[in-house]
């Protein structure tokens, strides 16, 4: 049911850019500044005068490094430094047994009979997005990031995003989400650790009071949980589990860097997904129209988690956003040692990037790449790059934690969306995918909203 015309990405660049050009275009959107033969190589070799890194689109290259021997290959320093002063040491950003130690506490919250218990939190959030949701014409991806924060607030800490504080978080992170790239320039340059990392002040302070107002949450939860009076939400099932090695639970400073993390995690690239997702069906009506029909069957019979096995075309749809508009476009990994791939030498503290941007739209991979179609993971080539080449939550020992819950959420949210209303695109205002914290829209995704 595919249509003949594609979803938008950024224009490529030419094969080859001088280092002051990519640099200069870098700045402006790490998507447009990459050239056109990485959506079809297997490896690319970044060798300029002042940095050398090695983007891999090969699956057994990918599943090398992010599978087989995850702890050769470390997150690296250069990608943190951008996203420390909100993330502080969260999970995200740390390596090798601090990192296995982070995991011990946290994996437990997210386990599978646990998603049961959050799924009466996401259906409510679900309901109050419906209910924030007005005809007309409605900028879609600002309603998600709304929606999606209120999952995260109301499964973390069991307060909707009414809630004051739960309010000023969302607004200082729609803020800083504007203003800081999932990668800056130190992760392509090897910069001295005395030199400064290019944060803007405005996103050191915003990132200083986003973690000011978790620390309010945190010690509070504290307080509830040693009077014996907190509710038993994901926030004080972390922050009671003990390290089964160590005996030791979370601090509160500690619990504020994963909180960070959390919310970034569970909200900023849900909430892309999600805009991106709207669009994609107000672009393919078909689509949307069977997608309504599968909710409206489904989704009668209330907050049954039983519903989510049900909704596949809602779990289709929404893969298929995460495929073309991966929210978090590029990883960077640290070679440890010398390391030779595909008769390659790689020097020690080589740069090597992942990108699900261009992995999963890879034209030697997948059949209509750049494609829309919620049809391809029932063929044979869908099912066999569903397994090699799809990695929103990156994948192996450093899948995202929350990735089954993106999966509850993203699907069961998009459903009782479309099933309220019918979503538009607008003439003339086709959005264009840019690389902020996550991937947005340039100027945001614009749709006609209508009840049906």
């Amino acid at each position: 049911m595919s249509a003949p015309d594609l979803p938008p990405k950024p224009q490529a660049r030419a094969d080859r850019v001088s280092l002051w050009r990519y640099l200069r275009l870098f700045r402006q959107d790490i998507l447009s500044a990459q050239p056109a033969r990485l959506y079809r190589a297997w490896m690319a070799e970044f060798r300029k005068p002042f940095f050398r890194s090695y983007l891999i689109n090969q699956p057994a290259l990918i599943d090398e490094v992010l599978k087989a021997r995850p702890m050769d290959f470390p997150k690296s320093d250069r990608v943190g430094e951008g996203l420390r002063p909100l993330l502080g040491a969260s999970v995200f950003l740390t390596n090798g047994a601090e990192w296995q130690r982070q995991r011990r506490i946290i994996d437990p919250a997210f386990e599978g009979g646990r998603l049961r218990d959050t799924f009466p939190a996401m259906w409510a959030a679900g309901e109050a997005a419906v209910a924030r949701v007005a005809p007309g014409l409605r900028e879609v991806e600002a309603d998600m990031s709304h929606a999606a924060a209120d999952v995260i607030f109301r499964t973390l800490f069991s307060i909707p995003i009414e809630d004051q504080i739960a309010t000023e978080v969302f607004h200082q992170f729609r803020a800083y989400q504007r203003t800081q790239p999932i990668l800056n320039a130190a992760a392509f340059l090897p910069l001295p650790k005395w030199m400064p990392r290019g944060h803007r002040a405005e996103t050191r302070a915003t990132a200083h009071a986003i973690r000011a107002l978790i620390t309010r949450l945190t010690a509070a939860r504290m307080d509830q949980i040693a009077q014996g009076t907190a509710p038993d939400d994901l926030a004080t099932k972390i922050m009671t589990t003990r390290d089964p090695e160590t005996g030791a639970c979370f601090s509160t400073e500690e619990m504020v860097d994963q909180v960070a993390i959390f919310f970034l995690a569970g909200h900023e690239t849900s909430a892309s997904a999600l805009g991106w997702a709207l669009y994609l069906l107000a672009r393919y009506p078909e689509w949307q129209d069977h997608l309504a029909q599968e909710a409206e069957a489904t989704l009668a019979q209330g907050p049954d988690f039983a519903v989510m096995g049900k909704l596949r075309l809602a779990r289709d749809v929404f893969r298929e956003a995460l495929r073309l508009y991966p929210p978090v476009p590029m990883m960077v990994r640290e070679t440890t040692a010398p390391e030779c791939f595909r008769d390659r030498a790689l020097p020690k503290g080589s740069q090597i990037v992942i990108s699900p941007w261009h992995l999963h739209r890879h034209e030697r991979l997948w059949d209509n790449p750049d494609g829309f179609d919620p049809g391809r993971w029932t063929t044979e080539n869908g099912k066999t790059c569903l397994r090699e080449a799809f990695i929103p939550f990156s994948t192996g020992t450093r899948v995202c934690t929350g990735a089954g819950f993106a999966m509850v959420e993203g699907p069961l949210l998009l459903a009782m969306l479309v099933r309220a209303f019918r979503f538009e695109t607008v003439h003339d205002r086709a959005p264009v995918p840019v690389a902020y914290l996550t991937v947005r829209a340039k100027d945001g995704i614009w749709l006609t909203v209508r009840e049906r």
